[in-house]
């Protein structure tokens, strides 16, 4: 999807990347060849071809900060196929929901091969190297919580890399609610041990811990592993219907 946008070029909104996509053309490529043929002011398709010009050589060169200082927010999830091999799917619990009195307990990563969890007073220091080696961010509901609490945490952290929080394009699709609630309508189970647990459930387990619970301490991790696991079935599951209801959408407007 990446490569058929275009509402990132300097100028260019919605609507002119609508009718590009109602001339039949989608892709840079096509683009380039025949701009000719798109209903567009000469000048707009200059700036246009422009701003492909500069995407081509970003992209060949996996510069994801250009694109996310450039995409809206709510659209890095059109990266998402291009950046695959440096996906970090993140969740992080805490001792309650105040960045400013809480902290941070456990941040799980998970690359889609491997879950890493960062625990507060064992190894929670190493979360920023972590977060540093991908180029794309997976969260829920990310931009309010996750990422809030870590930049206070780990302020060298600039999180320059596109970030797709999935409570935005799961609301695009019509579903509302939690976490919980998006797996069950889409049909992604969880284990027994967690199945009817919540974010209270998780700062139990922890405060349980503290007081020498070390099996609290397991189940909350198996927990948080399960979250950062069932975010990447979430946008796999999602990404070709967003690909679809954002071509249909535009077709409705001709």
């Amino acid at each position: 999807m990446l490569t058929s946008t275009y509402i990132h070029i300097p100028k260019i909104g919605k609507s002119t990347e609508h009718k590009i996509w109602a001339s039949g053309i989608t892709t840079w490529e096509d683009f380039v060849k025949y701009h000719d043929s798109v209903p567009l002011p000469e000048s707009k398709r200059n700036i246009i071809l422009e701003g492909i010009d500069e995407s081509m050589e970003r992209l060949d060169k996996r510069d994801t900060e250009f694109f996310a200082n450039c995409l809206p927010n709510s659209e890095h999830w059109r990266g998402f196929r291009y950046f695959l091999d440096s996906v970090a799917y993140v969740d992080i619990e805490t001792t309650g929901l105040s960045n400013t009195h809480d902290h941070i307990t456990v941040v799980g990563v998970y690359n889609g091969n491997q879950t890493k969890t960062f625990v507060h007073g064992i190894n929670l220091d190493d979360v920023a190297d972590e977060l540093n080696k991908y180029e794309f961010i997976v969260t829920y509901n990310g931009a309010c919580f996750d990422l809030p609490f870590i930049r206070k945490e780990f302020p060298e952290l600039e999180f320059n890399q596109l970030h797709v929080d999935l409570i935005y394009p799961l609301k695009k699709l019509g579903y509302k609610g939690g976490l919980k609630q998006a797996e069950e309508k889409l049909g992604i189970s969880r284990s027994d041990n967690t199945t009817k647990m919540s974010g209270l459930d998780a700062v139990k387990l922890w405060n349980r811990y503290q007081k020498g619970d070390n099996d609290a301490l397991d189940l909350l991790l198996e927990y948080n592993r399960e979250d950062i696991v069932n975010l990447e079935t979430i946008l796999s599951t999602i990404h070709s219907r967003l690909i679809d209801k954002t071509f249909s959408d535009a077709k409705k407007q001709f």
